[in-house]
């Protein structure tokens, strides 16, 4: 008699000397199963990890506020030696200034934890894109790596413009992790395009739903929103509310439940088959309730089927009618819906310092001034708040001595406008009071990546614009913005 084989997990390249299974285990709930402040002893936990490397899951994604996740997996690397596994973490530093000297600190307590010589993925999460901290962060980060400390680099919760500028400004980014699920399918238009243009993998989280998408809601009444049991739900929940409600859902699972039958594997199979087959996506991330409950067996079996050409095609249709999520990858941390477990964002920061110090003097009028160099040596503000009325001086892409962007004109441009919202912010204004803007692009061929990029930050918004090609100082320079601002009304100032 021949033994069956066991089935093991297919893996995959997200850089190549970073091989791991198609399916990552997620830890987030550890922060989940600890918020009582009873924490996990990191011995039971390595025990419960067992059962997942010995099926062949053997990469594992957390974070530096997942409760004593990274405890846990720096204790299994020392009791299971002879069983090694990718630890991938993330750093989510508060807003406000960063440097190299702090970006050292959080990885090296990283390390502390997990143990080894090198983080096999570190992944890093801003807060607000108008403070240009983000790029310290990442360039000290690039920095770390070249030292060693560091084997790859990813991001989470990007948008496609903000990757975009980080990759064209020689950021070496190997995935960014971002949800992306059957009721959640923000990744799969420009974030997809860039990710398979430029070799960055998706590592997609979410796609049960926080277990909404199985067998168990299936014909189920809607729940009490307000008396959920896990974080998980609490999140997702308000996805599926945004996304059409709990009776649109219930059609979408009904579907997936068809499909399902017939290839005899369960709605979670489905929905989490259907984002693997995202020619873009790496890998998933199925979350562990460790000494809980696991799910490995089930899990295995998504191995084990294929989706045909009219499964894809029914759940396409089911998916139609769903509102779609708003905004790009990562915006419920960034603006409202604010889809977080608590519904805004304060489990995670309790404020955002302003980019710029703004300077008052005695006429009342008030300026900040962004550190370049030349603003000294012309006598000029980076912007000057004048009653309500706000003015942006013409400003490029440049953060203290580096150019960003690269030759990118777009991302140029995208960085540009995150420097007109920093100064804005920095005088008691938002993006939304902007009503005129100028833009300057250096070549014919670059006006429509400039112009798309503008199109893509102020659509909602519709200031009065003018775009013309021009000559700019400084060659590595292929676009300048200025910007005007009311704030409010005048009788309020």
């Amino acid at each position: 008699m021949i033994a069956r084989m066991k089935t093991l997990p297919p893996q995959i390249a997200l850089a190549p000397d970073l091989v791991v299974p198609r399916v990552l285990t997620g830890l987030w709930q550890v922060a989940d199963l600890e918020r009582t402040g009873q924490t996990i002893d990191p011995a039971h936990g390595a025990a419960w990890m067992l059962p997942y490397v010995e099926a062949g899951f053997t990469a594992f994604d957390m974070a530096d506020h997942y409760g004593s996740a990274e405890v846990i997996a720096g204790r299994f690397r020392t009791t299971h030696a002879d069983k090694p596994i990718c630890c991938f973490t993330k750093w989510v530093p508060k807003p406000g200034q960063i440097d190299l000297k702090m970006t050292r600190s959080a990885v090296e307590f990283a390390l502390s934890r997990l143990g080894g010589s090198a983080i096999d993925l570190m992944q890093f999460h801003t807060w607000n894109y108008a403070d240009p901290s983000w790029l310290d962060a990442l360039f000290a980060l690039q920095e770390l790596k070249r030292e060693g400390l560091i084997r790859h680099l990813g991001v989470t919760n990007f948008d496609t413009a903000h990757l975009r500028i980080a990759v064209a400004s020689g950021i070496e980014i190997a995935t960014n992790q971002i949800s992306f699920s059957l009721i959640d399918q923000r990744a799969a238009g420009r974030m997809a395009e860039y990710c398979l243009a430029h070799g960055v993998k998706i590592l997609a989280y979410g796609t049960l739903g926080g277990g909404w998408l199985s067998d168990r809601w299936l014909g189920a009444p809607e729940p009490d929103w307000n008396t959920l049991e896990t974080w998980s739900q609490m999140k997702y929940g308000r996805f599926i509310r945004v996304a059409g409600g709990w009776q649109a859902f219930q059609r979408v699972l009904r579907t997936l439940s068809e499909v399902a039958k017939r290839r005899s594997v369960s709605i979670a199979n489905v929905a989490t088959r259907f984002m693997l087959d995202h020619p873009a996506v790496g890998a998933v991330i199925i979350g562990a309730r460790l000494g809980k409950s696991d799910h490995i067996a089930e899990t295995l079996k998504l191995f084990e089927f294929s989706l045909a050409a009219q499964d894809r095609e029914e759940i396409a249709t089911a998916l139609a009618p769903l509102p779609a999520i708003p905004g790009d990858c990562g915006d419920e941390y960034r603006r409202p819906p604010w889809l977080t477990a608590s519904g805004d964002l304060s489990h995670h920061v309790s404020n955002f310092p302003k980019p710029y110090a703004a300077q008052t003097d005695e006429s009342g009028r008030s300026r900040v001034f962004s550190g370049t160099p030349w603003e000294p040596m012309a006598g000029y503000a980076r912007a000057v708040r004048s009653g309500n009325r706000i003015s942006v001086s013409g400003t490029t892409a440049s953060h203290g001595s580096r150019l960003i962007g690269g030759t990118d004109a777009a991302a140029q441009a995208h960085f540009v406008i995150d420097k007109l919202e920093a100064a804005i912010v920095s005088l008691e204004g938002t993006l939304d009071d902007v009503v005129r803007t100028r833009v300057f692009v250096r070549r014919m061929e670059d006006w429509e990546a400039v112009a798309r990029a503008h199109g893509e930050r102020f659509g909602a918004i519709r200031p009065a614009n003018t775009l013309v090609i021009a000559g700019l100082i400084g060659e590595e320079y292929l676009v300048e913005m200025e910007a005007e601002a009311e704030v409010g009304n005048q009788e309020d100032c």
